[in-house]
C-alpha cells in the first residue's frame, strides 16, 4: 500500500470515530506499529491530527469557525487567568488594540482602573467596554455574523489611522511550524496590520489551541509574545525556544 493510500485511511478512520489506537490502525491498513508511528508522526506535522497515549485524536482544521456561544463557554477558567495576567502588563496612559474573540473580551473587566484608550475590531466588546468607562474607539468593516468581529478593507484603513503600545490577538490555534493561525484569511489580515502598528504583540490562546492548524497563517510564532495556559511542562520549554511565552497554570 501506498504511503499516502496509507494517510487516506488513517484520516478517514479518525473522522468516522474522532479518536482511534495504534492497534486499530494496523489492523485496517496491516502495516506494522513502526510505520504507523512514523505516519501519525507525519500527519501531525501537517496537523491533520493530535497525538495522544497509544493512537491519535482527529484534528478539525482548516476553514470551520464557531460561533460566539458555541466558543464563549470553553475553558472559560483558563480564558479568564490569561485575560487577568494579560491585563497586568498594560499601564497608565497605553493605547491597545484588544482583537475580536472570547478571550481577549475577558480583559475588559480587568482594565477599568487603568487610564487608558482602546481600539477593538470586536462587536461584543463594545458594551463592556462601554459599561466599565473606558475610553474606546471601535474600527469600521463589515460585521462577521458568526463571531462578532469587523473585517474587510474599512476596518484596515481605520486601523491604520492609530499606533499602539500593546495589541493583543486571539487566534484558533498555534502549532510550531504553521504559526498562529485562524480559519479567515480577512481576520489574520486583521491581525497582522494591528501586529505592524503596535511596539508589543501578545497572543492570548489557552491550551486547546495548541498544535491547532486553521485555513490563514497569521505569523510565525516568534512574531508575538504568547501568553497560554495548561500546557505540559516540556511543551513551555520547547516553545520557550521559538517565542517569548508565558505559561500559566490554572
Amino acid at each position: 500500500m501506498l504511503t499516502t493510500e496509507r494517510h487516506e485511511m488513517i484520516l478517514n478512520l479518525l473522522k468516522e470515530k474522532q479518536i482511534v489506537t495504534i492497534q486499530e490502525i494496523t489492523d485496517v491498513t496491516d502495516a506494522s506499529e513502526s510505520t504507523i508511528r512514523r505516519d501519525l508522526t507525519e500527519l501531525e506535522k501537517r496537523g491533520d491530527l493530535e497525538r495522544v497515549h497509544g493512537g491519535a485524536r482527529f484534528n478539525e482544521r482548516k476553514v470551520q469557525e464557531y460561533s460566539i456561544s458555541e466558543k464563549e463557554s470553553q475553558n472559560l477558567q483558563e480564558k479568564i487567568e490569561i485575560a487577568k495576567y494579560a491585563a497586568s502588563l498594560v499601564k497608565d496612559g497605553d493605547c491597545i488594540f484588544l482583537d475580536a474573540g472570547t478571550t481577549t473580551i475577558q480583559l475588559i473587566p480587568f482594565l477599568q482602573h487603568k487610564d487608558v484608550i482602546v481600539v477593538t475590531n470586536g462587536l461584543p466588546h463594545i458594551d463592556l467596554l462601554t459599561k466599565h468607562g473606558i475610553t474606546s474607539y471601535v474600527t469600521g468593516g463589515l460585521i462577521k455574523a458568526k463571531t462578532g468581529a469587523l473585517i474587510g478593507p474599512q476596518a484596515i484603513k481605520s486601523l491604520n489611522d492609530f499606533c499602539f503600545d500593546l495589541c493583543f490577538l486571539g487566534v484558533n490555534g498555534f502549532h510550531y511550524e504553521f504559526g498562529y493561525n485562524t480559519p479567515d484569511p480577512e481576520e489574520a489580515h486583521i491581525k497582522q496590520t494591528a501586529h505592524k502598528l503596535a511596539k508589543v504583540s501578545y497572543v492570548l490562546a489557552d491550551h486547546s489551541k495548541h498544535k491547532k492548524v486553521s485555513f490563514s497563517k497569521i505569523f510565525d510564532l516568534a512574531k508575538a509574545r504568547l501568553i497560554t495556559s495548561n500546557l505540559p511542562k516540556n511543551e513551555v520549554e520547547t516553545l520557550s525556544e521559538i517565542t517569548d511565552i508565558k505559561g500559566l497554570s490554572t
